[in-house]
């Protein structure tokens, strides 16, 4: 994947790069566009999450062509708990502190943060696995199969959630 914040960093305008020579403002610049890179970063966790929520609709779909009450349940959960995580990512704190913060967010811990949302995409990649052999195992009627599947999805994006809920918190240091 490539680093959204070397992007960040080129593509400033005349206007950042003259900020850049002023003193006392080239480190809240650099701060400022880790966190532009941080959010572009979570805004496209959160659209591959709404990716995997749209296919997991389609496996509902596929269900309720042969009315199984019980898998509709499940997936009808499975999507809702989705959605919750999608805007959760899409709104998540950036790491900024202001003036008279109580902890302080320094440059490295914004570089850290980036680099614990990049690694978020290993279990956007895990739980696209799953979603596939859940897909195959109701089109081939294996209903244990898809309720297995299910139960790991589930496992899957709720560890998701966990790790970016402490994500903040695990940066600042206040993780007990």
């Amino acid at each position: 994947m490539p680093d959204i914040r070397k992007r960040v960093e080129e593509d400033r305008g005349l206007l950042k790069k003259i900020q850049n020579y002023v003193p006392g403002f080239r480190g809240y610049r650099r701060r400022e566009d880790i966190r532009d890179a941080d959010r572009m970063l979570r805004a496209q966790l959160a659209q591959k999450l709404g990716l995997q929520r749209r296919e997991l609709e389609d496996c509902r779909a596929l269900l309720a062509q042969d009315y199984n009450p019980k898998e509709l349940d499940a997936v009808g959960g499975l999507i809702s708990q989705f959605k919750k995580v999608e805007g959760a990512v899409a709104h998540a704190e950036t790491g900024y502190s202001g003036l008279v913060a109580d902890i302080e967010i320094h440059e490295d811990e914004l570089n850290r943060l980036y680099e614990y949302d990049a690694s978020m995409l290993d279990y956007q990649s895990s739980i696209s696995q799953g979603i596939e052999t859940l897909k195959g195992a109701i089109s081939a009627g294996e209903r244990e199969a898809s309720r297995r599947e299910m139960m790991n999805i589930r496992a899957g994006i709720t560890s998701f959630e966990d790790q970016f809920n402490r994500r903040l918190r695990i940066i600042e240091g206040t993780e007990v």
